[in-house]
């Protein structure tokens, strides 16, 4: 099956101050081809920008028989789809395990209705922030290796560069919202 992938970040700010700044960014890889794309919002939260990431990331993506690989440093996001958890939130009218309201459920919704419209989403969590040459690079990729799927170390570096390229790109696009809001 034809796959592209699909690198995201999210990033905040001074996420828990009332002036902070999310930006989110993204790379997709299709046959050789990348497409990069950000954004950036005053008064945010990092989950936010990394639910935003994947949501843009997707709807970018215009042929839905595809299969879309997820590459991302959000355990929040990946933890929900291998764990399945918004099965349990939906099946409880939106809500935790604790009977709280699900936050970000608009975002949820959209997103769990993207996914549904393509041939295949599987979702696997990057390290963030690492670089080639770090002291733990080979117990993370190994990790990856054990954890996600078996990949050889060049494909995992290429990964990790992708992601850190996602990383920047949302980053700048979250200094950019600042700036833009000082004008």
């Amino acid at each position: 099956m034809r796959t592209v992938e699909l690198y995201t970040d999210g990033a905040c700010k001074d996420n828990q101050s009332k002036d902070n700044v999310g930006g989110y960014g993204g790379v997709l890889h299709f046959r050789g081809h990348e497409k990069e794309f950000s954004g950036g919002v005053k008064n945010s939260t990092n989950n936010i920008m990394e639910l935003t990431a994947v949501i843009e990331g997707l709807k970018a993506i215009h042929d839905r028989d595809l299969r879309v690989e997820i590459y991302t440093d959000s355990a929040y996001i990946v933890n929900c789809f291998k764990e399945k958890w918004y099965v349990d939130w939906i099946k409880r009218g939106w809500k935790t395990s604790a009977r709280k309201p699900v936050e970000n459920r608009a975002l949820w919704e959209e997103l769990l209705a993207l996914v549904d419209e393509f041939a295949e989403v599987v979702f696997y969590k990057i390290k963030g922030h690492l670089l080639p040459g770090a002291k733990d690079y080979d117990k993370w990729y190994n990790k990856f290796r054990q954890e996600e799927k078996e990949v050889s170390l060049e494909v995992f570096k290429r990964y990790i560069s992708y992601n850190h390229r996602a990383d920047e790109l949302a980053s700048d696009a979250a200094l950019k919202a600042g700036e833009y809001d000082k004008e």
